[in-house]
């Protein structure tokens, strides 16, 4: 038997000839099959729960103002859901994070031991930033809890008027009626499973911010209280 020319060998058999016994399509070979060759598509499909690469790379190595205006866009883009699946991905991102947890009162502020006065220290500075993402993502009531914490280190202590702890006080208060309102909203889309939690939450802000407010001729947290006062659930 003469040996058959490879380039007449049909293409559907190519990938079954090896090196082997006589009597097969190309003499002296024996059929064995050869590694398979996956082919990809040129065409893009969408990976669900996964970041599509190219995007990845620019998240990974975008600046913090680059992905701000990026994400701002985004949902500004009005596309139907956009903002309600970033808002639910960011509160997933929280609670999984741990940034829930309410700070240590103690270590938000240092004490002079010469004047007795507070100063704020960088944990602090920390802890209003994520009360401040808690309470933009639509999670009030856990930024109670944190900023509770913030009210309960001021009570029985002083502070230099126009230093830097004061015009901190007046973004605190601001704060606190943001958290509020976030507060009013999440009781609005039914979010709040246990309303009796979230009333303990509110008297116990209400606490901190009357005794943080003894003995003292101007109160620190005036809109706070105001906005307490008048809100019932």
């Amino acid at each position: 038997m003469h040996p058959v020319p490879a380039h007449d060998v049909p293409i559907f058999c190519m990938r079954f000839l090896t090196c082997g016994d006589t009597g097969d399509l190309l003499g002296d070979r024996r059929l064995m099959p050869a590694p398979e060759i996956v082919v990809t598509s040129h065409y893009p499909r969408p990976i669900i729960g996964h970041v599509n690469l190219m995007v990845d790379t620019f998240i990974a190595n975008a600046n913090v103002d680059d992905l701000r205006s990026a994400l701002r866009g985004l949902l500004a883009s009005g596309t139907s859901g956009i903002a309600s699946a970033f808002s639910a991905a960011a509160r997933k991102y929280l609670h999984e994070s741990g940034a829930l947890i309410p700070p240590k009162p103690d270590t938000l502020f240092v004490t002079d031991p010469w004047t007795g006065e507070i100063t704020p220290t960088p944990v602090l500075t920390e802890t209003l930033a994520r009360a401040r993402t808690v309470y933009g993502v639509g999670m009030g009531f856990f930024s109670l809890e944190i900023l509770t914490a913030v009210v309960e280190a001021m009570i029985n202590t002083k502070w230099a008027e126009g230093s830097v702890t004061e015009a901190l006080i007046t973004e605190i208060d601001g704060d606190l009626v943001q958290a509020i309102q976030s507060c009013k909203e999440e009781l609005e889309t039914d979010r709040v499973i246990e309303r009796g939690a979230a009333r303990q939450i509110v008297s116990k802000l209400h606490r901190a911010i009357h005794d943080s407010s003894r003995e003292r001729l101007i109160l620190p947290f005036e809109k706070a209280e105001y906005s307490l006062q008048y809100w019932k659930f």
